[in-house]
């Protein structure tokens, strides 16, 4: 069976609950599918109404069911009716066999009960009749596509609007604007996308005890020439910092080889010129992590395409996100790290640590230029698939 692509919108509903990392996770280790692409869309009401239209026109199998999405996404999608702001609706992609059939199981069927725990709508959606078996509030968690044609439908629509309603959603009706409020960057990596798991999910849940708000989303691969830049400050870092640690070893490991006592001005020279070689060897093995390739082993020509694996770029704004995301994550020694926090549940060491987290918003700034969270990587997958209109 040939591959197929698949989307899920999570609604703004299910966003603003801080359910974001529940549906991922679900989404990811119950298919078994390639998450390939991720964007945050803010809909006009251009956009909101064009959808609404085409559940109408194109699920004729089930007129009511397509009806009541259809009010619920004109109610939903569209932008505040007091402020005019836009509301956030994330945008996932997904990449495998029989990819639609699978993301519609994890998801479950409108007209289920919903109760336990068994799919997506089970746990966040609600259904709820009133006495005369009339619809009293209906929330379905996500939207997904019923049939390969129904998916090229809608994502041909969705990419039409990536690049006006796309990308940086920091204006949102939920999203403040406040003194205090910050934005900062969170890596989701390589170690997490390894095999389809929950761990994605899971870290965002985390991070969810923040109360921040997700204004942006990209799956990254990121180049050795990204990573070489990105990782820049750590590079100055280390070749300092393991000045004092060359400086000890060496010594420890010359007093013991010749049985004398070695001076510290002598440690110190080594230091100096051991410390810098130990640094850059611990840089390289940071990008490696990052990008799979070492970069002393790359032609520099071809660093700015070298990549091979994965991330999750999530961009988040709130009253100081710096602080309260770094706190969620924990020291960068998963060790040291509280019980609950990302790098404690997540890490394995130093490197191998679950997520990134900006130390300033002017770190977030530099970062997230480097990682384009707000460019389009949509569009591709779909012209892939599905052609253009």
């Amino acid at each position: 069976m040939s591959a197929e692509l698949a989307f899920a919108l999570i609604n703004p509903y299910t966003i603003a609950k801080s359910r974001t990392g529940g549906v991922i996770g679900r989404l990811i280790s119950r298919t078994g599918l390639d998450l390939v692409a991720a964007r945050m869309f803010g809909p006009s009401r251009q956009l909101a109404m064009e959808y609404a239209d085409s559940i109408l026109s194109c699920d004729r199998q089930d007129p009511e069911i397509a009806k009541l999405l259809s009010d619920y996404v004109r109610r939903a999608y569209a932008p505040d009716p007091q402020t005019d702001k836009p509301r956030r609706v994330m945008l996932l992609l997904f990449e495998g066999e029989n990819a639609i059939q699978k993301v519609r199981e994890a998801t479950g069927h409108i007209r289920a009960g919903w109760v336990g725990g068994e799919t997506i709508r089970d746990t966040y959606g609600d259904f709820v009749l009133d006495d005369n078996g009339r619809v009293a509030y209906f929330e379905p968690a996500i939207l997904v596509p019923s049939s390969v044609e129904r998916a090229a439908t809608v994502l041909r629509l969705w990419t039409k609007y990536t690049d006006s309603d796309g990308g940086l959603i920091d204006h949102a009706a939920d999203v403040g604007s406040a003194e205090g409020v910050q934005t900062t960057l969170v890596l989701i990596k390589p170690d997490s996308f390894r095999f389809p798991s929950v761990r994605p999910g899971h870290i965002i849940d985390l991070l969810s005890r923040s109360g921040l708000r997700i204004v942006g989303i990209r799956k990254v691969m990121m180049t050795v020439a990204e990573a070489e830049e990105f990782y820049a400050p750590v590079r100055v870092a280390l070749r300092e910092r393991m000045k004092d640690v060359a400086a000890r070893t060496a010594g420890e490991a010359l007093e013991r080889a010749f049985g004398f006592e070695v001076s510290e001005e002598l440690k110190a020279s080594i230091g100096e010129k051991l410390g810098p070689l130990c640094g850059e060897r611990q840089f390289e093995q940071i990008v490696k992590f990052m990008t799979g390739y070492l970069p002393s082993e790359c032609a520099e020509a071809d660093k700015a395409r070298l990549s091979s694996e994965s991330c999750l770029a999530l961009v988040y704004r709130g009253m100081s996100a710096v602080e309260k995301i770094r706190y969620l994550l924990g020291p960068t020694d998963p060790s040291r790290a509280e019980p609950g926090s990302v790098r404690r549940e997540f890490g394995r060491d130093i490197m191998v640590n679950a997520a990134h987290a900006s130390d300033s918003p002017e770190s977030a700034a530099r970062e997230m230029r480097i990682v384009r969270v707000e460019q389009d990587t949509i569009r591709e997958w779909v012209e892939k698939y599905y052609g253009t209109d």
